[in-house]
């Protein structure tokens, strides 16, 4: 017999239920961009402790104009985060089944109301497996399947390998500006995108050994040492915003030969991201080679 209404289990294990499958959606920003490039727009957005009281463009992706921004931080308490009434919330975790963005007192009343899914986009997860729980929580939601951006996300996956197999072997330095005197140099291997890029043959620049398990928190000078020939610059608006270091000399050593591509760790995790990131990075390779 069929069963009726609408299920899905989310990365804590955790049976979510309703009656008829939702189409009010309250969503971490990541987790709405991502369900936007589904065709499936949320009903509103929040962000994290990083984000302040207007929506940061740089995770917003494809988001509409429309879609409400609930804020972030203290302002996301229970009253607000079901306000417009809303009948699913769209959640990440970065590993542990914690709630990122929600304090834990707030996403523990949260689930007593309405059904919340959370979708585990931490360092034990591939980028394809982050985006296959995506897909599947889209389908579940009424999203058809998209045969052509499937297409053109293995072309840009073949792109980037052959590109990645020039005899220069150019490399790949990701980072997020922390002002004027230091930088955040990413770990390659704690980013589920950064490791996808290793695993199609990019060279990617590693950051000194020490402590902090996602970034190397280094001077500027010590960056522009490593001599990377690009560098993906986080853009959120937690990072010091590219154009303020314009005056700054060992950001100008560092980018002097390198070619800069903007980067948002927190891009959505769909087949149409992923394709323009892969793509990016593959121009980029391109150009550095010449």
């Amino acid at each position: 017999m069929e069963q009726a209404g609408w299920q899905f289990s989310d990365d804590r294990g955790q049976l979510s239920t309703a009656g008829r499958t939702p189409s009010r959606v309250t969503a971490y920003i990541r987790a709405g961009a991502t369900l936007q490039d589904h065709g499936l727009a949320p009903h509103a957005v929040f962000g994290s402790l990083h984000d302040g009281a207007v929506v940061d463009p740089a995770k917003a992706g494809s988001l509409s104009p429309d879609v409400r921004y609930l804020g972030a931080g203290s302002a996301l308490d229970l009253e607000t985060l079901l306000g417009g009434a809303p009948d699913l919330v769209v959640a990440v975790s970065y590993g542990g089944g914690q709630v990122y963005g929600l304090d834990p007192d707030t996403a523990k009343h949260l689930e007593e109301q309405i059904p919340v899914v959370v979708i585990d986009v931490g360092q034990t997860h591939t980028l394809a497996g982050i985006r296959d729980r995506f897909d599947a929580l889209a389908r579940s939601l009424g999203a058809g399947g998209d045969g052509e951006q499937q297409q053109l996300l293995d072309a840009a996956h073949q792109r980037l390998r052959a590109t990645a197999d020039i005899p220069s072997r150019p490399g790949v330095l990701a980072l997020s500006p922390a002002g004027p005197d230091q930088v955040h140099l990413a770990r390659p291997g704690a980013w589920p995108e950064l490791r996808a890029l290793t695993e199609h043959g990019v060279s990617m620049v590693r950051p000194p050994d020490g402590a902090g398990a996602n970034w190397a928190t280094v001077s500027w000078a010590e960056a522009a040492e490593l001599h990377p020939d690009v560098v993906l610059a986080d853009v959120r608006s937690n990072a010091t915003p590219l154009g303020e270091l314009r005056g700054n000399d060992e950001w100008l050593r560092l980018t002097g030969r390198a070619r800069v591509l903007p980067w948002n760790p927190e891009a959505p995790d769909s087949a149409r991201a992923h394709t323009r990131f892969f793509t990016s990075v593959a121009d980029a390779l391109e150009a550095a080679a010449e």
